[in-house]
């Protein structure tokens, strides 16, 4: 049976960076008071006229400049802000980068979204459905986020990253573990964007409606991302220490043995808490949050790129990438490092 190999990366980030000063003054809070509760001091945000497609284009084709590979069989887009709500992002992406005919479609997992689209694509491959694909997270947040909402403005940024899976061996360098995926619906209102959808559409209001029910309509288009902080917070924690274990298990390999942690880029705060519980030393997790923020579905491999540049992921390096976000859902998987070639 073929194993998922990893055989090239790549990311993109808006070049216009928003510091915590200047959100501050917008939002009333001193720098310090946005650092010491996010780990973040700033964030990249795209400029008007950017789209996530276009994020999605210039990291997917950086991730196959690095395998140098002009062409691949899928194209998995993780997403929580698609260009339309129809049709699906994917395949635009896919035409602009010449890869018209691959098969190209969206997920939809929030911040977890890379490593369910990595499975997808693993399971693809495995089946012989298709010898390689390109997986791309990528997320433009801040076309979601309330200007005066303390609570989510600070956290999220902008940006997309990519790999690229081929067909190979289970004993190949490069190649992926099990994947381990979980999702719990009963938490969706934890982390949500309300307004827009079919939900919001079928509950128009009825004329005449008493306030009551002006309140819930209102609450129903809420165009804007809206988070519980400290239960976010207490689940994140949970499910990604879980799923780490589980993910470890199928792997065969002990905490101790992990070389990197690259985990979704949430919180300072939860990934210390998360390794910490994992048992698994500090200097050994990557972490780009405090210049980049949580950039949904484009977090992971925005750090798996920048880290394979700095040279902070070696071949052979065990690494382990746990991932938590809306839904609520969680996925974790372990890689083993593959050796590749530096870019100009």
């Amino acid at each position: 049976m073929p194993t998922a190999v990893l055989a090239g990366v790549g990311s993109w980030l808006p070049p216009h960076r928003v510091t915590n000063e200047e959100l501050g003054d917008l939002l009333g809070k001193p720098a310090d008071w946005i650092y010491t509760r996010t780990g973040i001091r700033s964030r990249h945000i795209a400029e008007p006229g950017t789209t996530t497609g276009d994020l999605a284009v210039a990291a997917g084709r950086a991730a196959l400049r690095s395998a140098g590979a002009d062409h691949v069989s899928a194209v998995v887009l993780a997403t929580t802000s698609p260009d339309r709500i129809c049709p699906g992002t994917a395949p635009h992406v896919a035409a602009r980068l010449d890869l018209a005919g691959a098969a190209a479609f969206d997920v939809q997992a929030a911040c977890a979204g890379f490593i369910h689209g990595l499975g997808i694509a693993q399971g693809l491959i495995a089946a012989g459905t298709v010898e390689s694909a390109l997986v791309i997270g990528a997320d433009r947040m801040s076309a979601y986020l309330d200007p005066e909402d303390v609570g989510t403005r600070p956290v999220f940024g902008d940006g997309a990253g990519a790999v690229v899976l081929r067909a190979g061996t289970p004993g190949e360098p490069g190649r992926l573990g099990p994947c381990v995926l979980g999702s719990d619906g009963h938490g969706r209102d934890l982390i949500t964007v309300r307004g827009g959808a079919t939900e919001d559409r079928s509950r128009a209001r009825v004329p005449g409606a008493g306030p009551a029910a002006r309140t819930a309509a209102d609450a129903q288009a809420d165009p804007h991302l809206r988070m519980m902080g400290a239960e976010v917070f207490r689940h994140a924690v949970v499910r990604m220490e879980a799923a780490s274990r589980q993910a470890l298990d199928a792997a065969g390999w002990k905490a101790e043995e992990v070389d990197r942690v690259v985990p979704h880029q949430a919180n300072a705060r939860i990934i210390a808490l998360l390794v910490e519980r994992l048992g698994i030393a500090p200097d050994r997790v990557l972490s780009n949050i405090e210049h980049v923020g949580n950039t949904s579905a484009a977090s992971i491999p925005v750090l798996l790129d920048q880290a394979q540049g700095a040279g902070d992921l070696k071949a052979g390096h065990r690494v382990l990438l746990p991932a938590f976000g809306a839904g609520l859902a969680w996925a974790a998987v372990t890689l083993e490092w593959p050796h590749l070639a530096a870019l100009a």
